[in-house]
């Protein structure tokens, strides 16, 4: 029995998980089409260019959970998780951080793209598109840790 997808995004940080040294956890997805030949891309909603779906991983839910939560709500997909690409550190120098943005930890999967649906919760603040490995590392050029876990997918080069 599939969960049932809110069409409400989660706000606030009040089930925000925190690691051992404080640092804001977080899950996210890397989403490949079936044919591992592109890779799902958003728009951010902090700054200009194009991410890959994450977000806070809640209290009240398992990693994987929150990662597929996120998927949902950021790029209205429903993914299948296929791998485990293991933890990320925060690339952003101590000056970019701040007490919106804390420094954080970030743990990815590697999801296969099963639906994508017209209507999503963040629908309104954020467009997707299907990019290339190379268009996706040139789109995500500025997020380090982003493009860690792009480059652990097994995206066809």
């Amino acid at each position: 029995m599939a969960a049932t997808r809110s069409m409400e995004s989660r706000t606030g940080r009040n089930k925000q998980r925190y690691g051992d040294a404080g640092e804001r956890l977080v899950a996210g997805v890397v989403p490949l089409n079936q044919a591992r030949t592109h890779v799902l891309l958003i728009q951010s909603t902090q700054r200009v260019g194009w991410v890959l779906p994450k977000g806070g991983w809640e209290t009240d839910e398992t990693c994987t959970e929150a990662a597929q939560r996120e998927a949902w709500e950021e790029a209205g997909i429903v993914c299948n998780i296929d791998y485990d690409l293991g933890q990320v550190t925060e690339a952003r120098t101590p000056k970019q951080i701040s007490k919106g943005a804390p420094k954080s930890l970030y743990q990815f999967y590697e999801v296969t793209v099963t639906r994508e649906e017209s209507d999503w919760p963040e629908r309104h603040k954020r467009n997707r598109k299907w990019a290339t490995y190379a268009e996706a590392r040139e789109a995500m050029q500025t997020r380090p840790e982003l493009l860690e876990a792009l480059e652990r997918s097994t995206i066809l080069r």
